[in-house]
């Protein structure tokens, strides 16, 4: 089997992406029960969970291309100092999941590749699910 170096690139730079996030979102959970928001810090390692999940997808991508994921360094967990910080470098994480995911899978559609644009495709909706209930989530500000 050939291998894409290009896609590959993208699956290991997406399972990091991922893995980051699972970082992120589990330390800012740690931080909600330090402040006691125990319904978003719920919430938050239920969203660390869903990444997970996304990474599993990419990992089983990988390995089917008989490549191990390469996560390599992953970005330091940003938490915020207050709710409304948190929620707004949650909506950056966000952003920058989809315009990977949708970069991929637009390079994906040029080299026909149905199976990997859908999975780009999948993760970048996940991910603008995601985003939206973290815009709606600061336009309903609480204090922290």
């Amino acid at each position: 089997m050939m291998t894409d170096a290009r896609l590959t690139g993208y699956l290991n730079r997406a399972a990091a992406h991922e893995l980051g996030a699972v970082q992120q979102y589990l330390a800012q959970a740690r931080l909600l029960h330090y402040w006691g928001i125990q319904d978003l810090a719920q919430q938050f390692e239920a969203d660390a969970q869903e990444e997970l999940t996304h990474f599993s997808l990419l990992a089983d991508a990988l390995v089917s291309l008989g490549s191990a994921p390469q996560a390599g360094l992953l970005p330091a967990a940003r938490l915020g100092r207050t709710l409304q910080e948190m929620l707004v470098l949650n909506c950056e994480l966000e952003v920058s999941a989809i315009r990977l995911y949708e970069e991929a899978a637009g390079y994906c559609a040029r080299w026909r590749d149905a199976r990997h644009q859908e999975l780009f495709a999948h993760l970048a909706r996940d991910e603008a699910e995601h985003l939206q209930m973290l815009e709606q989530m600061l336009r309903q500000p609480r204090a922290a």
